[in-house]
């Protein structure tokens, strides 16, 4: 047994466990990441669609919306530090109706509020000019153009990368079992047969925050996953837009979205159906065809000849449809941030701040590194490169 006790120790190596790692990495203190599975970003990471959202869905009074803006503008130095492919392409909105239009309005009115920058209310013509490719039916729409793509995976492996450069453990296959408070510390173990102790834990393990609150005698709650299926087109597609192209959203989901990716390949999707199945990733021929109708409606160039592969994933929902992220109040250092949906990959910079905070105010004793190092080697884009550079 390691008779190590970490400062603090957090579960789930995803796009927000990652983001808290490498945050804690700034301070001197010992953090090891914990994650179930082979690599880290194999959970709902893995099928994110990779937007990057303006910040006009949620309103103000949500930890949604404040996490999601600060999130946003956090970006292009953490692209600048660590590398990893991200663009500002924009988003749109698009509404087929007057009545959508009075949804547009509302979502800009919001997004005012929420303090996101040089958004736009359109009509048809400047729609149509910001982008061609939509359906000519189009009335108008809302452009935001802080909204953008990036590639989720590469994001969270340059986190986790620059976090163990700055002295952050990383331990894969460790499947938390059951969490036992000792004097001071945590004593955490695994189903592996490993155990690691800890005077403080972050509990961000996604779909399984639930169980791993309850294995601590934290508390309980329920985690339902949403299921959503996608499309992937081949790169350089027909009807492969400038943005992010978003319907008007509903009432619990922000609809089938089309999205260009950092790649130049393009994604349909995804639905929103709950599942009481935290492994449930199959796929449906009748849901992508839902998928397939409501994209080429927006889109009506995209073509299933250009198809490529089909792929669910999962979100972790909580009833209140808002973040959960807080002290435990039934045990000591022990945080809670579950419930990560959508905009959780946007808000997760954020988040690893606001839990840096939250662990400041629990009493940890947190002084910066003054050797702290931000920056990885940019990888090199082999076939951006001239015949020169490659010899």
């Amino acid at each position: 047994m390691n008779s190590q006790i970490y400062d603090v120790a957090i579960i789930g190596a995803g796009c927000c466990g990652a983001s808290i790692a490498r945050k804690l990495s700034t301070y001197e203190i010992s953090v090891v990441l914990l994650e179930k599975c082979v690599d880290v970003g194999f959970g709902v990471t893995k099928a994110n669609s990779g937007i990057i959202h303006a910040g006009f869905h949620h309103p103000i009074t949500s930890l949604k919306a404040r996490l999601e803006i600060r999130g946003n503008l956090m970006f292009d130095q953490l692209h600048y530090e660590l590398g990893f492919p991200f663009k500002r392409v924009g988003i749109i909105v698009v509404a087929f109706s007057i009545e959508e239009m009075k949804t547009i309005e509302h979502l800009y009115s919001q997004g005012v509020a929420n303090g996101v920058p040089r958004m736009e209310i359109c009509g048809r013509e400047r729609i149509l000019s910001l982008e061609p490719q939509l359906n000519s039916d189009v009335v108008g729409g809302l452009y935001a153009p802080t909204g953008g793509i990036i590639e989720p995976y590469r994001y969270v492996f340059a986190l986790v990368e620059s976090a163990q450069k700055n002295g952050v453990e990383v331990k894969t296959q460790f499947t938390v079992e059951q969490g036992i408070r000792e004097k001071d510390y945590w004593i955490i173990k695994s189903k592996e047969g490993e155990i690691i102790k800890a005077r403080y834990v972050v509990n961000s393990a996604g779909l399984f925050a639930d169980e791993v609150s309850k294995s601590f005698d934290a508390e309980l709650f329920e985690i339902i996953p949403r299921k959503g299926e996608e499309f992937l087109l081949q790169r350089n597609a027909k009807g492969l837009p400038n943005h992010v192209i978003f319907p008007v959203p509903g009432a619990h989901t922000k609809g089938i979205l089309v999205i260009p990716t950092v790649e130049g390949t393009l994604m349909v999707g995804p639905t929103a159906i709950e599942t009481d199945d935290k492994y449930d990733l199959e796929t449906t021929s009748q849901n992508l065809e839902t998928v397939f109708m409501q994209a080429t409606y927006m889109v009506p160039a995209i073509s299933r000849r250009e198809i490529i592969t089909s792929f669910a994933g999962l979100r972790p929902t909580m009833k209140g449809n808002d973040f959960y992220i807080e002290p435990s109040k039934k045990q000591p250092h022990f945080i809670q941030v579950a419930g990560i949906q959508s905009p959780g990959l946007t808000a997760s910079p954020a988040i690893g701040d606001y839990v840096k905070d939250i662990l400041k105010q629990e009493g940890l004793q947190l002084i910066e590194k003054k050797d702290f190092d931000p920056f990885l080697p940019h990888p090199i884009k082999v076939r951006e490169l001239s015949f020169e550079e490659l010899e």
